[in-house]
């Protein structure tokens, strides 16, 4: 669940060929194809986290993550105590000063979906899918990819009496529908129109 590229097939399960083949004889056979998607975070080896890290603070590059300063004199401390889903903090430090936010594993950073070329992209791998022939699409962590990260940090403790609402700063947000509107949009734009389900 830690994706590099989202438009390719990881050479240790075959190649795009193989991958168009696959759809091809399901089709033939009357089955249709769901693939996953996982929009909340990238792989640490994806080109756009390879790059917020070379590029530094403030760059654009790092705006597609969620970065933040450290506290403390030599931000030597999380910006959060959060936890991740998987033990241990939810940030980790890049050696500049900042540190980035993973609610999953620390190979998993969180991307930035306030940021347009994040949302773009997802609708330009969308269509890259679709336009193979998959049929509908998985969304993992659904409910979590809009955040409200305003400064101050809230405590992991006011995340989490924080009432999920549609207001909550991390968990099922009431933007987070405007994505998936968005992502409507695309898949009613197919005919048959593609379908989605989320894991949430």
């Amino acid at each position: 669940y830690d994706v590099a590229d989202y438009r390719d097939v990881d050479p240790r399960l075959g190649t795009l060929a193989d991958f168009d083949a696959l759809v091809a004889a399901l089709h033939d056979r009357g089955i249709r194809v769901v693939i996953d998607i996982v929009p909340n975070h990238t792989s640490d080896l994806h080109v756009w986290f390879q790059e917020a890290l070379a590029a530094g603070p403030g760059s654009a590059a790092r705006d597609r993550y969620v970065f933040r300063d450290g506290i403390g004199p030599d931000r030597s401390q999380p910006p959060a105590d959060w936890q991740s889903f998987f033990g241990g903090s939810a940030w980790q430090p890049v050696g500049d000063g900042q540190w980035y936010l993973h609610m999953f594993a620390a190979e998993q950073p969180d991307l930035n979906w306030g940021n347009a070329d994040v949302r773009a992209d997802f609708v330009t791998t969308l269509r890259f899918w679709a336009d193979r022939g998959v049929d509908g699409f998985r969304v993992d962590v659904a409910q979590m990819l809009t955040k409200d990260l305003a400064d101050p940090l809230p405590s992991a403790a006011e995340l989490a009496a924080h009432p999920v609402d549609g207001s909550h700063p991390m968990i099922d947000r009431d933007d987070v529908h405007e994505v998936y509107a968005r992502w409507r949009e695309v898949f009613d734009s197919y005919d048959p129109p593609r379908m989605a389900v989320a894991e949430a």
